[in-house]
Formats: C-alpha cells, sequence, structure tokens
C-alpha cells in the first residue's frame, strides 16, 4: 500500500502522524511511505531520516494527495486538504467531528473514506488510539492552570501548591478518564488541593488507587455547581466518544467563580464540557469570561511534539500496519475496534453519534461494508 504523511498545516500544530521507525516498520513490510518534506522537523524528526528508514521524501502534498492511498495526519484536515481528497482514499486522523458540521460536510463531499482515531475503541470501551494524546493533555492541564493562576497572568495569585503554613489551591477535575486521571495525578503531585468528580464509581476508585490523595464524589449537578463554585482551577476532562462533550458547567456556575480563578477545558475539542468555552490556540490561548480565565486551546498536546509524536506512533502504527497489509475493508471485518474508527465512508457516516450531533443520516457501516459482527 501507498501510505502518504502530510505535513501539519493547523494552526500551532508541531506533531507529525508517523515517525521514522514507523515508516521502518511499513517499509521492512514492503509498502511504500510518501512523506511531504519537512513533517517531521517541528518535532525533531529530520527528512532524511525518514530517507533511511526507507521512505521517500516528496516536495509539497499535492506530491502525497496524488499518490498515497491511506493518508496520515494529526489533526482534522483543514477545506484545502479536505478539496484534495477524493474516492477510494482513506485519511487517518483526529477528526473530532461532532462540534464541527461544515467539516463533515467537507468529508462527505470528498468521497473519500475517514478513519478517526479518537473512535477507535475497543468492547471494553478503551480508547487505545485517543489514550496517549488524553495522558499528555492531562499531565499539561495542571502545568497550564498553575501558570495562568499567576497573578501577571489574569489569575488570582495564588500558588498551585501553596507553602508551610498557607493553604494549596483548590483543583477541581470533571472526568476520571485517562486525560482526568493525569491531570489529578500531576496536580496532587504539585501539592493542590485535588478532587475528581465522575459518573462512574468505578473509575472513582480507579483515581484513588492511582493518587490516593485525592478527593473523589459522585457527579450530579449540584455537587458539580458547589465544586466549581469554590474552585481556585478546574479541568474539564468529559468524553464521549464520537458525541459531542456533555455541558456540565453552565454559564451561570461560571460567574459564581472568584475572579481570576482558571478553567482548563480538555473537551474542547468535541465541542467544551463549560456553556463559556471556545476554542483557542497556543498562540492566543486565554480569554476572560465573567472574571474567569479560560484556556481551551483545541492542540494541547502540540506543545510537547516530541513527546506527542513518539507516543502517538507508538499507538498508531499497530492499526496503520494492519490497514496497510489487509486493506481496509479486511482491516474493518477483522477488528471490530477498527471499524468503529470508520466516520465517513463513501459519502455517507458511519458513526452514529457523529451523525446525531452533525445533523446527517446514519448508515449502518455494515450497509456499506458487510460486517457479521456489527
Amino acid at each position: 500500500m501507498r501510505i502518504g504523511v502530510l505535513k501539519e498545516i493547523k494552526a500551532d500544530e508541531h506533531r507529525v502522524s508517523l515517525t521514522p521507525a514507523g515508516a521502518l516498520e511499513l517499509t521492512r513490510s514492503g509498502h511504500t511511505v510518501l512523506v511531504e518534506r519537512g513533517a517531521g522537523e517541528s518535532s525533531a524528526l529530520a527528512d532524511e531520516a525518514y530517507s533511511s528508514a526507507g521512505a521517500e521524501v516528496v516536495e509539497g502534498p499535492q506530491a502525497v494527495f496524488d499518490r498515497a492511498e491511506l493518508l496520515l495526519k494529526v489533526k482534522e484536515p483543514l477545506r484545502d486538504e479536505c478539496m484534495r481528497m477524493r474516492a477510494g482514499q482513506v485519511m487517518f486522523a483526529y477528526l473530532h467531528l461532532a462540534p464541527n458540521p461544515d467539516l463533515t460536510r467537507e468529508l462527505l463531499e470528498s468521497g473519500a473514506t475517514y478513519m478517526a482515531y479518537e473512535t477507535v475503541e475497543t468492547a471494553h470501551g478503551h480508547l487505545p488510539l485517543l489514550a496517549p494524546m488524553s495522558e499528555v493533555a492531562g499531565r499539561l492541564a495542571p502545568h497550564a492552570g498553575a501558570h495562568l493562576l499567576e497573578r501577571m497572568n489574569g489569575g488570582k495569585g495564588k500558588l498551585l501548591g501553596g507553602v508551610t503554613g498557607v493553604a494549596a489551591a483548590s483543583v477541581v477535575v470533571l472526568g476520571a478518564g485517562i486525560a482526568g486521571r493525569n491531570a489529578a495525578l500531576v496536580a496532587s503531585g504539585m501539592r493542590a488541593r485535588v478532587t475528581v468528580i465522575d459518573i462512574s464509581t468505578q473509575r472513582l476508585a480507579e483515581v484513588e488507587s492511582m493518587v490516593p490523595a485525592v478527593e473523589t464524589l459522585m457527579s450530579n449537578q449540584l455537587t458539580i455547581e458547589q465544586e466549581v463554585a469554590s474552585a481556585d482551577l478546574v479541568i474539564g476532562a468529559v468524553h464521549v466518544p464520537g458525541a459531542r462533550a456533555p455541558l456540565l458547567v453552565s454559564e451561570d456556575v461560571v460567574a459564581t467563580m472568584q475572579p481570576g480563578s482558571v478553567v482548563v477545558d480538555m473537551s474542547i475539542d468535541q465541542g467544551g464540557c463549560f456553556a463559556t468555552s471556545r476554542m483557542t490556540t497556543h498562540r492566543d490561548p486565554t480569554y476572560l469570561e465573567h472574571g474567569v480565565v479560560h484556556y481551551c486551546v483545541g492542540n494541547m498536546a502540540g506543545v510537547v511534539p516530541i513527546t506527542s509524536t513518539l507516543a502517538l506512533t507508538n499507538a498508531t502504527l499497530p492499526y496503520i500496519m494492519y490497514v496497510a497489509d489487509l486493506g481496509l475493508s479486511s482491516a474493518a471485518r477483522a477488528d471490530p475496534a477498527l471499524a468503529r474508527g470508520i466516520n465517513v465512508m463513501e459519502g455517507k457516516v458511519t458513526n452514529s453519534r457523529v451523525a446525531e450531533a452533525t445533523g446527517n443520516q446514519y448508515f449502518a457501516l455494515d450497509s456499506l461494508l458487510p460486517i457479521e459482527y456489527m
């Protein structure tokens, strides 16, 4: 199979979808890997490293679009990239379509097939390709929050970990999945007072096992309102695969927070879990709403591209290899988790949650690609 690696063009995105080590594994298996020149530079991966791994470095994105059958990206394609896609091609990337009906329409119009890393889901509900970036973002969130709590950065002027004789800051984490657990781990390590809220007692128990110092609370509206109102830093870490993130915190509740408090919404890729959230960038990461500092960067993990790129390839390469070796149809028939990653195929939405969120008709994948187990 001919596999293309595109240079990311989204603002402030420095990751790349495949490392030279990943390219080597693919070329050794007989596949052709086409890498757009400069694709790995921001992740400290030189073109020469890809060439040494057997990949072909090509000039510009069109050379990749013209020749590749499977195209790899990190973030969702922008309009210019959608217009270059054609029927018969497959793209594998983080799509996050639920809050973006316009992008969904562009993908449908291209006639190509699009697989989302974030909806590859095992029978036990594990999201193996979202997990590494959730871990990175979770560990970054308390650092971002601590920085923004400083007075010169718009915060109330409170040290996350406090000092001897002075109380530490209060951190509330909404969601006890991978991102939330890692946020709690780092915030606790910074000596903050951490409370984690979730609807699952099992997940809360996992947090307590991983981070004994945290307090855990079952999620309900009253608890969320009370805890958010008194928090110095609130980290949103809720996720429903393929669906828009649930709105857990209303604007009225944000308005009850103390001026200079901080919100870090890691759910923003799926629309955000605060009513006051809107997408920001690393270049312009924050804004004030009701005196509360909001940090809603959609590609948080992109700020540490070396770590993130290595972690991403570690997770995605087995699935990329599977598709390359078997072809998409056979790979999807053989692996239900991979099949759940297909969001758009042949101009139709094949993920029910994406269809509902974007207002499109849903077509079961087995109506386009007969799969006995679905």
